[in-house]
């Protein structure tokens, strides 16, 4: 039905080839002949985050210095699939634990988006997690350093009404998130 709109990649060429920063370079035909060169495709691994709910009630988030921005942003706990990742949903527990150092009763997928799908190939997989207990301290990785905060749902929903949380991909979570635990309030 769509098949019209896509297009065909004759040839590829890496430019670099690091875990942070491969980049390659398409040529490119579309179905009515136009060639399309130099088309330029970022390749990341799998992405994953949770909206995470303590036995509590409180909404974990996050805080961390990120350089691309030079500022401080709140976001959500989650991160990288790992190659030793036997699924999203043991990805998701994993990075939960290192960041946070909680474990959860449930969780749910609510599914997965791109953060940009004209140049970037991952995508970003989102889940609700409840029933938090802390059961261990931080497991930061070498280049991390977070502070975690224990939120309500009203104080989580001021800080995006104040446009405090920047990470696009992290809003969503918290919409679709929000919808399933039917606090939406349009």
């Amino acid at each position: 039905m769509d098949e019209h709109l896509k297009w065909k990649t004759l040839s590829s060429e890496y430019l670099s080839h690091e875990t942070w920063f491969t980049v390659r370079k398409d040529t490119c035909q579309r179905m009515d002949g136009t060639m399309i060169k130099n088309y330029y495709v970022f390749e990341f691994p799998e992405w994953v985050t949770a909206f995470a709910v303590t036995k509590e009630g409180k909404v974990i988030l996050t805080k961390q210095y990120r350089q691309a921005l030079g500022e401080v942003c709140i976001e959500l706990p989650g991160g990288c699939v790992d190659k030793t990742d036997a699924s999203y949903e043991e990805a998701i527990k994993r990075e939960l634990l290192e960041e946070t150092g909680y474990e959860f009763d449930e969780i749910k997928s609510l599914g997965k988006i791109s953060a940009n799908p004209s140049t970037n190939t991952n995508l970003m997989h989102m889940f609700l997690v409840t029933g938090g207990r802390k059961v261990e301290e931080q497991s930061l990785d070498a280049n991390e350093e977070i502070d975690l905060m224990l939120l309500t749902f009203d104080e989580l929903m001021q800080l995006v009404d104040e446009n405090k949380i920047m990470q696009s991909m992290h809003l969503s979570t918290i919409y679709y998130a929000m919808k399933s635990l039917g606090k939406l309030k349009l």
